[in-house]
C-alpha cells in the first residue's frame, strides 16, 4: 500500500517561470512528471509527484507555477503557488545560474519567515556560470547551494543528497499517533463503526494509521464495532491500556467503557499528531461563548461528496445548535482553499487533517491565531458538545490541565 500524503516529506519547488523547475523535478524523479517547454508559464497548477527517496523514505514533490506571472490568470497561478507554502517542509528555490533577484528573495524570505529549511538550486549551469558572490553569501547564512543542469544531469545526484541531508528533524523524528499511550506488549481497543462513511472493504485512514502505529511499537489491538464493545470487555483477563473510538460513537462507547479505562477518539489523537492539542482544547472551550447568529467555519481537508448524515455538514452543526440553543451561521470549506478573512468567524472547526502533512495544519492554526479566532477539531467539538470532554482528554495530562485550569 502506498504511504499517504500525511506520511510524506513535502518538498516545494519554487522559482520564476522557465527557470527549469519542472525539468529539475523530472531529473530528480527520472520520470516525465511535469510538462517541459521553452514557453514560460507552462506549469499552471501545482503538480504533485510521490516517490521513495532512500534512505529517507516517502516524499512528495510539489512543482509550482512561477510567481513572476501577471494578469488575471497569473494572479490565480500565484495564489495556488502561495498555498503550497502552507504545506512545504523543505523548499527548493530554482533559479537560472546567472539570475537572482526580487522574485527569488521573496520566496527565500517566505520560507525563512516560516522556519522552513531551504536549498538554493542554480540551474542551467551548462549555459552560464552561477553567481559566486551569492553562493558565498548563502554559505554565510548556512543555506546550501547546488549547481545543476537538468538537461545534462549535472548536479542532480548532489541535489538528491542535499535533500536527504537537510530534511527537517521534526519529520524524521515524528512522534507516534497512539503507541506512546499504550506501550510494548500492551493492548488498545479500537472501536470502528461500519456505516455509510466507511467505504466497503476498507477502513478510513486514521484507523489504518493507528493500527500500523501500534504494530510498529510492538503493541497489539482489538478492533470492534461499537455494539460489540461491552461483550469484548468480558473476554479480557487484563483491561486494555486505552480505548479509541470514532467520534460519532462517543456517547455509546463512553457508556460501555469502564471509567477506569482511558478513552479518547481517533480525531483527538490526530489533533495531537497533526496539530497542537492544547491549543485546540482552548478552541473547543470557546463553544461556551457561542450565541445565536454567530458565524462558524467548518473546514475539511478532503473534498469527498457529503452523504446524508455527514459528520461535518450535518451532525456537528446539529449537535452545536442543540448545545448553544440557537441557530448558528455555518460556512463550509473543503480542500486547500481557506477564507482570506477569518476575523468574521467566532469559531473554526477542522477535521483531523489525516490526508495532510502536519505543516499545513499548523499553518492554519497560525492563521487562526493571528486573526484571533479559536480553532478546534471535529473530535474535540463532539466530545465538548456531548458533555464528555474531560473524559476524552484523560489520556493527555497536559491538555487536560489546560481544560481544568482555564476559566
Amino acid at each position: 500500500m502506498r504511504a499517504s500524503k500525511s506520511f510524506r516529506l513535502h518538498i516545494g519547488i519554487f522559482g520564476r517561470r522557465n527557470a527549469g523547475k519542472s525539468s529539475i523535478l523530472n531529473a530528480i524523479t527520472s520520470q516525465e512528471v511535469s510538462i517541459v517547454s521553452e514557453i514560460a508559464g507552462t506549469t499552471t497548477d501545482p503538480v504533485e509527484k510521490p516517490m521513495e527517496l532512500l534512505p529517507l523514505g516517502p516524499v512528495l514533490f510539489i512543482d509550482t507555477a512561477g510567481i513572476d506571472d501577471s494578469g488575471a490568470l497569473g494572479e490565480k497561478r500565484i495564489q495556488k503557488t502561495m498555498q503550497v507554502f502552507d504545506r512545504t517542509e523543505l523548499g527548493l528555490i530554482i533559479a537560472k545560474a546567472d539570475e537572482w533577484g526580487d522574485f527569488e528573495e521573496t520566496i527565500l524570505k517566505e520560507l525563512k519567515d516560516r522556519d522552513i529549511p531551504v536549498i538554493v538550486v542554480f540551474n542551467k549551469c551548462d549555459l552560464a556560470p552561477s553567481i559566486n558572490c551569492l553562493s558565498k553569501s548563502f554559505s554565510g547564512e548556512k543555506i546550501p547551494v547546488v549547481e545543476t543542469s537538468a538537461l545534462t544531469g549535472f548536479g542532480i545526484q548532489e541535489l538528491r543528497q542535499a535533500i536527504l541531508k537537510y530534511a527537517p528533524d521534526d519529520f524524521i523524528n515524528r512522534p507516534s499517533i497512539v503507541s506512546d499511550l499504550v506501550g510494548p506488549g500492551e493492548m488498545a481497543v479500537l472501536v470502528v463503526p461500519i456505516d455509510k462513511e466507511a467505504p466497503k472493504g476498507r477502513l478510513i485512514l486514521p484507523q489504518v494509521n493507528t493500527i500500523r502505529d501500534l504494530l510498529d511499537a510492538d503493541s497489539f489491538c482489538v478492533v470492534v464495532k461499537e455494539r460489540e464493545l461491552r461483550e469484548v470487555f468480558t473476554r479480557f483477563t487484563k483491561p486494555p491500556k486505552l480505548v479509541v473510538t470514532d467520534s460519532q460513537a462517543f456517547l455509546k462507547v463512553a457508556a460501555d467503557t469502564p471509567h477506569e479505562i482511558p478513552l479518547t477518539s481517533f480525531s483527538i489523537l490526530f489533533a495531537r499528531y497533526q496539530g497542537d492539542l492544547s491549543e485546540m482544547v482552548k478552541g473547543a472551550m470557546a463553544i461556551d461563548k457561542l450565541k445565536s447568529g454567530d458565524k462558524v467555519l467548518i473546514a475539511e481537508a478532503c473534498s469527498h461528496h457529503p452523504i446524508g448524515e455527514d459528520i461535518g455538514t450535518v451532525k456537528i452543526p446539529r449537535w452545536l445548535t442543540q448545545y448553544v440553543g440557537g441557530k448558528l451561521d455555518f460556512t463550509f470549506h473543503r480542500g486547500h482553499d481557506f477564507p482570506e478573512n477569518l476575523s468574521e468567524f467566532k469559531l473554526i472547526i477542522h477535521c483531523g487533517a489525516c490526508m495532510w502533512n502536519r505543516r499545513e495544519m499548523l499553518s492554519r492554526l497560525m492563521r487562526a491565531r493571528m486573526a484571533g479566532v479559536p480553532l478546534t477539531n471535529y473530535g474535540l467539538t463532539i466530545a465538548y458538545s456531548l458533555g464528555i470532554f474531560e473524559r476524552a482528554l484523560q489520556p493527555f495530562p497536559a491538555a487536560l490541565e489546560v481544560y481544568q485550569t482555564l476559566p
